[in-house]
């Protein structure tokens, strides 16, 4: 998730541990530990593509990290607050829980984490929370800065209910997307029987900054299979579906090489590769795609928002990130807003574009 969301729940996490005792302090240390495990982004610059993809959610992210953590700095944070008579175990409990939540906040992201490294590298994703999700965050937030006002004892009570209520709304959408997480799987699934459909594996996850407008992923071997959802759509209406060729055959020669293999890993198998003049460009499929329709009339050039080009005769860093148009982002996402509610304005000839050096791709349709 975002550095503001886990700001805000170690924060939380803080406030419910030592609120009593430390007030609005409490408060802060929470903050600074909840954001501990994404500080491996201080390394990125010295790293090159391939090894950012690989550290970041890695060993910080670990369960066996976060103990070792819990027992190396429990003790110095209970000298440091020897006066406020808080034990070596509360201040490890403190630190465990703070590291813990931002790791488990994580799994439910596409991104995944990896939490049992160093023993295994597959990483925990449960694809029921965009990465930013402000329905997440805004109750914990909004508790948060409100019982930070509450600063005398008297007062302390009102600063409990007023966590319970945050934690408590906050928990409680977490729990509603996984049912809903549920119910639109269910529709994918229904759809695709009816057609008679074969495939090795599907995944499902929401939409930019919302739990109503879900997309899945229907990995067939040569091909992998999009479709979007609506929580409000009629479980038994068709769902539209636009075929991405995979073209394994693209990286042939080159699937040895670290950073192709590293971003195969790193998508989990949901990738997709052109060629393009110098190199080939690889797409992870599990993160969406922007959409625009103003480049010709009846079409929509689909870019994919998580993309690569790697360059094997480049000086360096031969993995290019493909960062996404921000204008074209953010027409998107008016789109999605719009899809959530109606298919209006949404469906069109769809073509693979955002390929450096090459002209967009026209895509099959299953209606």
């Amino acid at each position: 998730m975002d550095s503001i969301t886990q700001a805000t729940l170690g924060a939380a996490v803080g406030e419910a541990l030592l609120g009593k005792k430390l007030g609005n302090r409490a408060v802060a240390w929470g903050l600074l530990f909840g954001t501990l495990p994404d500080l491996d982004v201080i390394l990125s610059p010295l790293l090159d593509s391939a090894r950012q993809l690989e550290f970041h959610r890695g060993a910080s992210h670990s369960l066996l990290i976060m103990v070792i953590a819990s027992f190396v700095i429990a003790k110095p944070l209970a000298k440091l607050w020897k006066k406020e008579k808080i034990s070596p175990t509360r201040a490890g409990w403190f630190v465990f829980l703070a590291w813990s939540t931002h790791v488990l906040l994580d799994c439910f992201t596409v991104y995944g984490t990896s939490v049992l490294w160093p023993f295994s590298e597959t990483r925990v994703a449960f694809n029921n929370l965009f990465i930013i999700d402000p329905l997440y965050t805004l109750p914990l937030l909004v508790s948060l800065l409100w019982l930070c006002f509450c600063r005398t004892k008297q007062l302390q009570k009102k600063r409990a209910r007023l966590l319970k209520w945050g934690i408590g709304i906050s928990t409680a959408y977490v729990a509603v997307t996984f049912g809903l997480k549920f119910l639109i799987s269910s529709a994918f699934d229904s759809d695709l029987a009816r057609r008679e459909i074969t495939y090795e594996r599907r995944m499902e996850a929401p939409s930019a900054f919302n739990t109503l407008l879900w997309r899945s992923v229907v990995d067939r071997g040569d091909e992998l299979w999009v479709g979007y959802r609506s929580v409000f759509e009629n479980p038994s209406a068709p769902i539209r579906w636009t075929i991405y060729p995979r073209r394994a055959e693209t990286l042939t020669g080159m699937e040895t090489e670290r950073e192709v293999e590293t971003v195969k890993w790193f998508s989990r198998g949901w990738w997709i590769a052109r060629p393009h003049t110098e190199g080939v460009w690889i797409a992870d499929m599990r993160f969406g795609e922007t959409r625009t329709y103003e480049e010709k009339p009846g079409m929509v050039d689909s870019r994919m928002i998580f993309s690569w080009s790697f360059l094997p005769k480049a000086e360096g860093d031969r993995l290019r990130t493909e960062r996404p148009d921000v204008r074209i982002a953010k027409d998107s996402l008016n789109r999605i807003a719009r899809r959530i509610f109606t298919r209006d304005g949404w469906e069109a000839t769809p073509r693979l574009a955002g390929i450096p050096g090459a002209l967009p791709e026209f895509l099959p349709v299953k209606e």
